[in-house]
């Protein structure tokens, strides 16, 4: 498949939020004009914002798309949708967050949708798993590395490995 690497963060702190970010993974590898090319380990994570709530599972995703940017946020969105996110608020307890971190080395600034995603490179809980997959990623506004980011990261917040990955297609 031609296209573009991409890069979704996955995260939840509810319902079982280890099944639920599986659940999501399975359902982006459905989509057509999706290849998912490879998933990090998950991990259980303090949450950052609102502290009075449950640990999250975060992961990240390495995709190919065919889709445009837009297309493929709305994607997310409608997988969020399907799995029964709810507005709340911000920072708080959610059944899935899906986040567009990467679309290639694209810059993207469209008011309501920021590529890359505009918290991602103060965040360890996405670091560490981008790192696993993609360490080597330099950073497009700041032409850095994962590995140089997550190097640099001022962010204490715990990030443990919840299992091993499983290797993926």
């Amino acid at each position: 498949m031609d296209g573009v690497i991409a890069y979704i963060g996955i995260g939840s702190n509810l319902d079982q939020p280890l099944d639920q970010c599986r659940k999501a993974v399975s359902l982006l590898e459905t989509r057509s004009g999706i290849q998912l090319l490879c998933v990090s380990s998950f991990y259980r994570t303090e949450p950052v914002g609102l502290d009075k709530q449950d640990d999250f599972v975060n992961a990240v995703c390495e995709i190919r798309t065919r889709l445009d940017h837009k297309a493929l946020f709305k994607v997310l969105k409608e997988i969020e949708e399907r799995m029964g996110r709810r507005e709340g608020p911000r920072w708080g307890p959610r059944i899935i967050d899906l986040d567009l971190l990467f679309y290639g080395q694209d810059v993207i600034d469209e008011g309501d949708l920021i590529i890359p995603h505009p918290e991602c490179h103060k965040r360890r809980f996405v670091l560490r798993p981008m790192e696993e997959i993609a360490s080597f990623f330099i950073h497009p506004a700041f032409g850095i590395s994962i590995r140089g980011l997550l190097d640099r990261l001022t962010d204490k917040n715990r990030v443990e490995p919840v299992f091993d990955r499983k290797p993926r297609p």
